[in-house]
């Protein structure tokens, strides 16, 4: 057996209005001053308020900054850092998506250690103090919440990475009855997000391990059973906690074995375009999946029986291929857009794209199957649904 080394969150809470016991948990890190994370549309739905309330009632001064945008920019990571700073904080609590998220993680560090955000991107970086960190999610997607990595926009509209055990918060704290709300889009896109991670997990390339594994099929079985009624049902409880716990398993399984193609090409869909990171994932899902099939068909028929019991009896290239059919039933189900140029993606933009994922190249070596600049730009083509001819 491979060694191979598994980091994770130390502390999870899951129940259902969890958030209302987070003044306990403050509490136990002796804070009086916590910089609240979120963005306006999180906080305008009333999501956070339960948890402003109980924190004012145990004598918690509260501050907010309520700035974070998706695919968060550089600039709102950096003065939400100086705000920290400024405020005194001594804690970062976020309540939101995973942008939210990632943003909290690099405050609770840069507000600490006062490094410069730009000495810090890729692995291992950042090895100084950062604030105490308690994270919870609002959408069943990125597992933010449990995993040591920070996504951020630069300026030149680059996607790039802090990945560092520093960033894994003292606390994850998950209540379902926060994503009751969601609207059965956000819901679609978030969902296959997390099963993306669970499905890129299973097949990576560099540091498989076998707890990764055994999170990643857990992860996939939950979400795949849910999914659906999450979509339709978006009330029903049971769903969304499967949704939610399935995510989580998956940010755990993801966070030691990494993600590939399907979050690299994703990658300059969202920067370029600012569509949400799930639905970015989402759009390029099924091209990666059937460019991968032929270097991953062992591991894609390994899985296949969790989304359909049948494949289970089935010979492995047909098993795999039945894995990939079922995961775009899924998709079409749950009505994730079809094509890129639903989201404003034009042909000419391909080159471009194309160009920035060979950039992810910390994604890219992950994958089952080596991906070329002429690989992406046809998986890109095939989303945005046009013919190439063939090479």
């Amino acid at each position: 057996m491979n060694p191979f080394t598994f980091q994770t969150t130390p502390n999870v809470l899951f129940e259902a209005g969890a958030s209302r016991k987070l003044p306990e948990i403050v509490g136990s890190f002796g804070a009086k001053r916590v910089l609240l994370v979120t963005d306006k549309g999180v906080r305008s739905a009333g999501l956070t308020k339960a948890a402003e309330a109980a924190l004012a009632e145990a004598g918690v001064t509260l501050d907010v900054y309520e700035d974070v945008v998706a695919d968060p920019p550089s600039t709102v990571i950096e003065a939400a850092a100086k705000r920290a700073r400024e405020l005194g904080t001594d804690l970062v609590l976020s309540i939101g998506g995973g942008s939210a998220l990632d943003t909290a993680k690099l405050v609770a560090y840069l507000a600490k250690s006062d490094e410069p955000l730009d000495a810090i991107y890729g692995v291992g970086l950042a090895k100084g103090d950062r604030l105490p960190l308690i994270l919870v999610p609002t959408t069943a997607g990125t597992g933010s919440e449990v995993t040591p990595i920070s996504i951020v926009t630069t300026p030149t509209t680059e996607k790039k990475g802090v990945v560092a055990p520093k960033l894994l918060p003292d606390w994850a704290v998950l209540d379902p009855e926060l994503t009751l709300g969601l609207p059965s889009h956000v819901t679609a896109a978030t969902g296959i997000d997390a099963m993306v991670h669970a499905i890129e997990a299973f097949t990576s390339k560099n540091k498989k391990n076998p707890i990764s594994d055994q999170l990643a099929k857990q992860a996939l079985a939950l979400l795949s059973a849910n999914i659906r009624t999450a979509c339709t049902d978006g009330k029903n409880l049971e769903a969304r906690s499967g949704m939610l716990l399935g995510s989580m398993l998956a940010g755990m399984a993801f966070a030691n074995a990494p993600v590939a193609a399907v979050h690299a090409l994703a990658y300059p869909v969202g920067a370029i375009f600012h569509v949400p990171h799930g639905l970015s994932n989402a759009l390029v899902l099924m091209g990666v999946m059937r460019f991968n099939l032929s270097h991953a068909e062992a591991l894609y028929a390994e899985l296949a029986p969790i989304l359909d019991p049948a494949a289970a009896d089935l010979p492995q290239p047909e098993a795999a291929k039945r894995f990939v059919e079922s995961l775009d039933a899924i998709c079409r189900d749950c009505k994730v857009p079809a094509s890129l140029a639903e989201v404003g993606v034009a042909r000419q933009d391909l080159e471009r794209m194309a160009s920035d994922a060979m950039k992810q190249t910390r994604l890219l070596v992950n994958n089952p199957r080596e991906v070329t600049y002429d690989d992406a730009f046809k998986i890109y083509a095939e989303a945005l649904g046009e013919a190439l001819p063939a090479a």
